[in-house]
């Protein structure tokens, strides 16, 4: 047997073992929303009738007390409180929630406290209820700040609404982060580049631009609207990075731009692999102990979570994964940043050496879709462009 050989079949068989577990972050997860949007497909659920805010609230917060064992001691760094449509839900149960995270936890006297917020659900009242709260960064979903683009979205707010609420959550919050949607139903390029021009009158921290894509199990799958062909859509992307660059944004992961600094720690960890712990009806997570990494699903409708906790058992789906498994989510995070990362990463993050993805990284490097040296490993403009297929090569059968 070749040493070549020899090497290959140690990498193969080399056990997880971590020397120093990854930072790790909380996402806290409601799930119910106003209305579904045709082309969402995220656990969120139609609040018909009241929301169990209070039952929902104390289930959470079981949740959190029944995973400790698994992250004990851990300082988390960061908290995301998703959905759905989290401000739906009032400033006195966000109180409950962050109070319980702070005495269950030990959070970091800096950490970052983001809340999603949909235009049509703000208060001014609220707003300042979620800051006192302890909320520190507020992330709004304005998607388009044109009328019939936003009624072909199915969105509840309207043009005026998306403004408003803007200007309400800059008199409470200094870091802001504005949700854009392009290649939208009929959008033109004109349009799409006023959309980024009525959002940076704002001069919003953080700005995040989604091309809008046609995902399983949406209304928007199932009857198609009629949207931008690829050429246009492209067109598009880069008229919106060239502006926001002369903004003096920085394009630092796929569909995210930020002000220097600003960019956004929860997703970042998400992006590093980092670990996050996630609870509420739906919520992932990804922890890794010494000797494996684990993954885990709650139960996804809202009912089926809350009797689950009842009973301590609120995760249907639980995994250990395998090196193959790291190696390809690494990379499928990773490979988002338009930086890339470092070579030392990788084996912080997967206890793994570089070498086994060796022959992956060689031929995504030939094909034009990445660039390395001895420090970096980073995707190239087209692989930015492509990254589908820079991600297809890591993925093994």
């Amino acid at each position: 047997m070749t040493l070549h050989q020899l090497q290959a079949v140690g990498l193969k068989n080399q056990a997880v073992n971590f020397q120093a577990l990854p930072p790790l972050s909380l996402y806290i997860h409601i799930p119910w929303c106003v209305r579904k949007c045709p082309y969402c497909d995220f656990n969120s659920h139609e609040a018909r009738g009241e929301m169990p805010e209070a039952a929902y609230v104390d289930a959470l917060i079981r949740d959190l007390e029944q995973s400790l064992p698994l992250i004990w001691g851990r300082k988390v760094f960061s908290v995301f409180i998703g959905g759905g449509t989290p401000s739906l839900f009032s400033a006195q149960a966000m109180d409950r929630i962050l109070g319980a995270v702070r005495m269950l936890l030990p959070l970091d006297i800096n950490a970052e406290i983001t809340l999603e917020a949909n235009p049509g659900t703000v208060e001014a009242d609220k707003f300042k209820g979620f800051r006192d709260a302890g909320v520190n960064r507020l992330s709004l979903g304005i998607q388009s700040f044109n009328d019939t683009h936003l009624q072909a979205l199915g969105r509840i707010h309207n043009a005026a609404d998306a403004r408003r609420a803007v200007e309400i959550a800059q008199q409470h919050f200094d870091n802001i982060n504005l949700d854009l949607m392009y290649a939208l139903p009929q959008q033109t390029l004109e349009q799409a580049e006023q959309d980024v021009r009525s959002a940076l009158q704002f001069k919003p921290q953080h700005l995040s631009c989604y091309h809008l894509t046609l995902e399983p199990n949406t209304l928007f799958h199932r009857y198609p609207p009629s949207l931008p062909d690829d050429d246009a859509s492209s067109e598009m992307q880069q008229r919106i990075e060239a502006l926001l660059a002369e903004q003096g944004y920085q394009h630092y992961e796929t569909s995210a731009f930020a002000q220097p600094k600003k960019q956004s720690r929860h997703n970042l960890n998400y992006w590093q692999f980092g670990d996050y712990l996630g609870i509420g009806a739906g919520a992932h997570s990804k922890l890794s102990s010494h000797d494996s990494v684990l993954r885990q699903a709650r139960y996804k409708q809202p009912q089926a979570y809350l009797e689950q906790v009842a009973q301590g058992a609120p995760v249907q789906t639980a995994q250990s994964l395998s090196r193959d498994d790291l190696c390809f989510e690494f990379m499928m995070n990773a490979l988002r940043l338009n930086g890339g990362f470092s070579a030392e990463l990788f084996s912080e993050r997967t206890s793994l050496p570089l070498l086994l993805i060796r022959k992956e990284l060689e031929q995504a490097e030939q094909r034009g879709l990445l660039k390395r040296d001895l420090q970096r490993i980073a995707p190239t403009e087209t692989g930015q462009r492509f990254l589908n297929d820079l991600l297809q090569i890591f993925l093994r059968e």
